[in-house]
């Protein structure tokens, strides 16, 4: 069917432009025309402008002649680095991947197609259908920048189905972490570290026993910790007075992670205080963890809309946020689904012709219950 061509046209389009986070311009005009050409109402909001980059989130509504609930379908625009000048290249195998000095852009031009060609098999068919919503975010590579300051007043849904996992298409993630960021700076004393190094207070030294003290890994079954940089000194023959060290907590349980965070400043202040220093701990929260119940009516419609595709229809968990967590914050229910991207944030990232296609079946069933 025509259809499952110009899906591949369009992901070859997509990818091929430059939409790092918050300079997403390209891909919002393209999708702003094309949903327009479908006859859905589209604003883009102020998130850019925030953000100080070039595009806003695009909010798509579609009204229907059915009554009952809408559901809204979420992808996000940007992509990682590297993503510059992504070309594709298509497999005689149905396999897309990139020339191989870039990322693809699978995550998330995959989900923005998906979802696209669901509804527009739905509109192609001519059957009645529920009012649909769209949000297409910038910035969610970012801790989901964009989806964090949007207006969620403007939606009605009270599901939403968030299309960016990685795998074949099937599979959908009903639970996602806590991710809390700390830094801890340490300040000590400078001293010439030949003549009189006595007289210092090495910072990096606090910083070190301190990190030796924390528990990192999966600290238990819920949590993970790691501290990823630290940063001190200015010469090898001074004593270093500063040093900053950096990590960050992952919990399935919001309460948990504040307690490592609390851990977290307990032991650089013991630390500190040992050695005659100061120690200055803050954090930042990215992400709130939530959990969507199996009985729920998002995960029944779900399992619903696998069967009739004759996918498989597993549920799982992932420990990566996404823009389901700003859904979930604000009270609507919602999955992750899996839309066929592979290796993501990789230049090994590829996906598969055959995922796009039951992606948009998906949608469209997803739609039509």
């Amino acid at each position: 069917m025509a259809w499952k061509q110009n899906i591949i046209e369009d992901f070859k389009q997509l990818v091929s432009f430059d939409s790092i986070s918050f300079h997403e311009r390209n891909t919002a005009d393209w999708l702003l025309a094309r949903l327009k050409s479908m006859g859905f109402s589209v604003e883009e909001d102020q998130a850019g402008a925030y953000y100080g980059g070039d595009t806003g989130n695009i909010f798509a509504v579609l009204d229907g002649e059915l009554e009952g609930d809408p559901v809204i379908f979420c992808a996000h625009m940007d992509v990682v680095e590297p993503g510059s000048g992504k070309k594709s290249v298509l497999e005689k195998d149905g396999t897309i991947h990139s020339a191989g000095d870039t990322v693809l852009g699978a995550d998330d031009i995959s989900g923005i197609l998906e979802i696209l060609y669901g509804v527009q098999l739905v509109l192609d068919s001519g059957k009645p259908h529920k009012k649909i919503e769209i949000l297409f975010t910038i910035g969610e590579e970012l801790y989901v920048k964009g989806s964090d300051v949007f207006d969620y007043s403007k939606v009605t849904a009270k599901q939403a189905y968030v299309l960016d996992l990685s795998g074949a298409v099937g599979d959908a993630a009903r639970r996602a972490p806590s991710i809390i960021s700390v830094r801890a700076e340490i300040r000590g004393k400078a001293a010439h570290a030949g003549f009189e190094p006595e007289r210092g207070i090495h910072a990096i030294a606090v910083a070190a026993e301190a990190v030796t003290r924390l528990s990192m890994g999966h600290v238990d079954e819920d949590t993970t910790f790691n501290i990823g940089t630290i940063n001190g000194g200015t010469a090898t023959n001074i004593v270093p007075d500063s040093c900053v060290v950096t990590g960050e907590i992952r919990s399935y349980d919001h309460s948990k992670a504040l307690e490592y965070v609390k851990n977290t400043e307990k032991i650089f202040a013991e630390e500190a205080d040992k050695a005659g220093a100061t120690a200055e701990v803050t954090h930042q929260v990215h992400l709130v963890a939530y959990e969507t119940p199996v009985e729920s009516r998002t995960v029944k419609d779900f399992l619903k809309a696998c069967e009739k595709t004759g996918l498989p229809g597993t549920l799982t968990e992932t420990f990566g946020g996404s823009d389901n967590n700003s859904f979930a914050k604000h009270g609507i229910e919602g999955l992750v689904l899996s839309c066929g991207m592979y290796q993501a944030h990789s230049t090994n990232e590829y996906t598969k012709i055959k995922d796009l296609y039951d992606g948009a079946e998906l949608i469209r069933t997803l739609i039509e219950l």
